[in-house]
């Protein structure tokens, strides 16, 4: 994937003394060490990132950690005391003040928590508004407007305004105002945060919804781990001004950087997150167009298991023997793979999460087999593995 947003030891240092300050901080002084003695609030010190182009990109943490002052410098609403900020190879922190306001309309949209809808415009206008203060001619800004309000399901709404709605509609409203901008960068404070749990769930299936469809760059803030880890591409994780993380829901879940990562994610329902490919165990396998049964019984032998998975010389799944079956079939003079083959497996994909298998796996009597988009087989799934992942243990094989 391509970079398109590369941050490089960017730091905020609020207040007076701030070279007195960043020396501190460079030296390892804590972010309240360097308030008693300086008296200057070190905001974000020293972070480090790449956001790939068409990413969610989710930066959590809790109140106070930076989050939200690093969200503000992507788009320079706060300059930065120190660093590089390259997007699309252009450095905002050497930018004037006019290149930046060009840049925030082209390139950026912003979606706020608290939604920013002016309650004497109505919803059309509302969603128009960054498009004329383009000087874009109103038709055509009316007609991008009913195009984005037509993408966050608000059809039929446009003549209503703000108070006519619930808070979710008012989000759609908010969020169909950055998409109608054309922005390839969406930037989401909290967007959800001040939304019921109802609301909120709808509102994180929308964004996943349009951005499978629009594949924009999002930079989405969170102080929930839960939604971090249902949207996001890759999760950063912040405390005291300091970046602690980044990975995918996956690395984060499974191996979390340290202790204070580790006890955030405790109370993580992991069977939502973790997938098929995150549990599953190689198989003792044998190729079916090449191998007899006593090929596969040596094989099952030396894997120490009683079954063993059939596949052709591409790996393509072709079915499941048990090693009482094929010592059976040996007795009776039969030699050919095939003939024992049980095709009648449970199957699963690689991107299947947990929440979906459970029941299944926990009833079947043969492991589920994983098999990519080529149907070939990647792994198996077993009781022992899955128990493991959501215990937050590995298992051994």
């Amino acid at each position: 994937m391509t970079v398109e947003i590369e941050v490089r030891n960017v730091s905020k240092i609020f207040g007076r003394q701030v070279e007195k300050a960043q020396k501190l901080a460079s030296k390892g002084s804590s972010k309240a060490e360097i308030l008693q003695k300086t008296g200057a609030t070190v905001g974000v010190d020293r972070v480090s990132f790449q956001v790939q182009k068409g990413e969610i990109f989710v930066i959590m943490g809790l109140s106070g950690s930076g989050k939200s002052t690093v969200l503000r410098m992507l788009n320079q609403l706060i300059k930065a005391t120190s660093g590089e900020i390259i997007v699309d190879g252009q450095d905002l922190t050497k930018m004037t003040k006019k290149e930046l306001l060009t840049f925030r309309r082209t390139k950026m949209s912003m979606v706020f928590q608290n939604f920013a809808l002016f309650p004497h415009y109505t919803v059309l206008e509302n969603v128009a508004y960054g498009l004329e203060v383009k000087s874009m001619p109103k038709a055509k800004r009316q007609e991008k407007a009913r195009q984005a309000l037509a993408l966050v399901g608000l059809k039929g709404y446009e003549d209503q305004y703000p108070n006519q709605l619930s808070g979710g509609m008012q989000q759609r409203v908010g969020l169909a105002r950055a998409l109608a901008s054309d922005a390839q960068i969406l930037l989401m404070d909290e967007a959800f945060s001040a939304l019921d749990p109802l609301n909120r769930k709808e509102m994180q299936d929308e964004l996943l919804r349009i951005q499978a469809e629009l594949n924009k760059t999002i930079i989405f803030i969170s102080h929930d781990l839960n939604e971090a880890l249902k949207l996001g591409n890759h999760i950063m994780i912040m405390r005291n001004a300091k970046l602690i993380q980044v990975g995918t829901p996956e690395e984060i879940l499974t191996a979390p950087a340290n202790d204070y990562v580790e006890k955030f994610i405790e109370d993580v329902d992991r069977s939502r997150i973790l997938t098929a490919e995150n549990v599953m165990i190689p198989p003792a396998m044998v190729n079916i167009e090449k191998a007899g049964p006593r090929t596969a019984l040596r094989e099952m032998q030396e894997n120490h298991t009683s079954s063993i998975y059939l596949v052709d010389s591409k790996y393509h799944f072709k079915g499941f023997a048990t090693a009482q079956a094929i010592t059976e079939a040996l007795k009776n003079g039969q030699n050919d793979l095939t003939k024992i083959a049980v095709t009648d497996v449970p199957t699963t994909t690689l991107d299947t999460v947990l929440t979906d298998l459970l029941a299944d796996v926990s009833t079947t009597s043969i492991p589920f087999a994983v098999l990519d988009e080529q149907k070939r087989l990647r792994g198996i799934i077993v009781r022992g593995a899955v128990l493991a992942a959501l215990s937050g243990n590995e298992v051994e094989i």
